[in-house]
């Protein structure tokens, strides 16, 4: 006979056995439900790291942006445009008429506008301490290359030349001296300078950059015939259809500009083709007497296309001898080589001296040593000691302004009395 106890544990037994059965039977639901639980949760863990990482992109192409002026290929010349104009007081806007100016460099004149990038290697670092001086937006840098596509031989049809394209009438009201043998319009330094006040002057008129502009490629009577054919408007865009038609097309020109160069630098390689110098390379003298590139060329071993290319001032090879004196531009070493050259025939009758030729009439009585330091540079040494770059090279009987630590250096200097 069967206990009572014992029947109780054998129905509990029973119980246990249909219960675990039952959960059994529910595994497969089970599994199925946190299978696609698990499923969904893996899809929302990719999604939004693939959107953070989206915006992650995102914040860092805008960054590098603002930090340094490049436009990412990420962003339309729109959404580029947007950004830089809220770097400068010029209103960079983005319409139909710069976009066309942008694909037009983009697509038929992409060769065109890899020879602008290549010489703006050598003339914008210029302009753009003339425009640093006179206190001018570095972003007009770029109306040179709507004017005449940064080539100081640069000629229109109605006779303005050079790299800011001045007509000869010009020239009195701005001061460039123009003679057979010198146009001052073809010189880098003194245009710029002069296109700098000139821009001053015309944004004192209309205290309006875009007018500025306008007013600089047509004048400013052009201009003031556009304010009154529209009524009296007094912004670019409202009178832009009143203007002559190069001035209609030269303020979306110079925008498209500063775009294309922007994203340029950020995008392109500028490997494509090289110019022979540039600026960093390059230094000026003052020259005495007058001189031909021939006589350069023998002494430098410069070609004369390359004495011509440096120097677009002189109309012809000759340099002749002016009140104010000539300039010469040439690569650092042959600058070298020809001031070595009148320093060593000083007494041959040459007909040119260098004022920088010339040997330095000072005080400077001790012979000292100077060690470089790592991280030491020529510019940094001479402003220690009161000299020039060209004084130790002659004292140290050098050529090369190559440095490194530890290397010993002859200095003189003034004794103290």
């Amino acid at each position: 006979m069967i206990q009572k106890n014992q029947l109780k544990k054998i129905l509990e037994f029973k119980k246990f056995i249909i219960s675990k059965y039952k959960s059994y039977r529910l595994l497969p639901e089970i599994y199925r439900t946190l299978t696609g639980g698990l499923l969904l949760c893996l899809i929302t863990l990719v999604f939004l790291l693939s959107y953070d990482h989206y915006r992650y992109s995102k914040t860092v192409s805008l960054y590098k942006t603002h930090s340094s002026l490049s436009i990412s290929s990420r962003l339309s010349p729109k959404d580029a445009l947007e950004i830089l104009n809220q770097q400068t007081p010029l209103e960079l806007v983005y319409n139909e008429q710069v976009q066309h100016y942008i694909q037009l460099y983009l697509n038929e004149r992409k060769d065109q506008f890899d020879i602008f990038r290549q010489r703006s290697e050598i003339y914008f670092p210029i302009i753009e301490s003339y425009l640093d001086k006179h206190e001018l937006p570095l972003e007009l840098k770029y109306l040179a290359v709507v004017e005449s596509g940064l080539n100081p031989l640069a000629k229109s049809k109605s006779g303005a030349v050079g790299l800011w394209q001045f007509l000869y009438n010009t020239c009195t009201l701005l001061d460039l001296e123009v003679t057979s043998y010198i146009d001052e319009r073809r010189d880098v330094h003194i245009s710029t300078e002069a296109a700098c006040r000139y821009l001053e002057y015309l944004h004192r008129i209309y205290n309006d950059w875009d007018l500025a502009m306008a007013a600089y490629n047509s004048g400013p009577g052009e201009v003031k015939k556009a304010i009154e054919r529209s009524g009296g408007k007094r912004t670019y865009w409202e009178i832009r259809e009143f203007l002559p038609k190069q001035a209609a097309n030269y303020v979306p020109a110079f925008i498209a500009f500063n775009y294309l160069f922007s994203e340029a630098n950020n995008n392109q390689s500028k490997d494509t083709f090289r110019l022979k110098f540039q600026f960093s390379d390059l230094d000026t003298i003052w020259l005495d007497k007058a001189t031909d590139f021939e006589e350069i060329s023998e002494i430098t071993g410069l070609g004369i296309d390359d004495i011509s290319f440096l120097n677009p001032v002189y109309k012809t090879s000759y340099i002749p001898e002016t009140v104010k004196k000539s300039t010469l531009v040439l690569p650092e070493n042959a600058i070298l080589k020809f001031l070595n050259y009148f320093v060593t025939d000083a007494n041959s009758g040459s007909t040119i001296t260098s004022s920088y030729a010339k040997a330095k009439k000072d005080l400077r009585d001790s012979c000292i040593v100077h060690v470089v330091k790592p991280g030491e540079f020529f510019h940094k040494i001479t402003l220690n000691y009161n000299c020039t770059i060209d004084d130790i090279l002659k004292w140290n009987n050098k050529d090369s302004m190559n440095l490194h630590p530890g290397q010993e250096l002859t200095i003189w200097i003034e004794t103290e009395k």
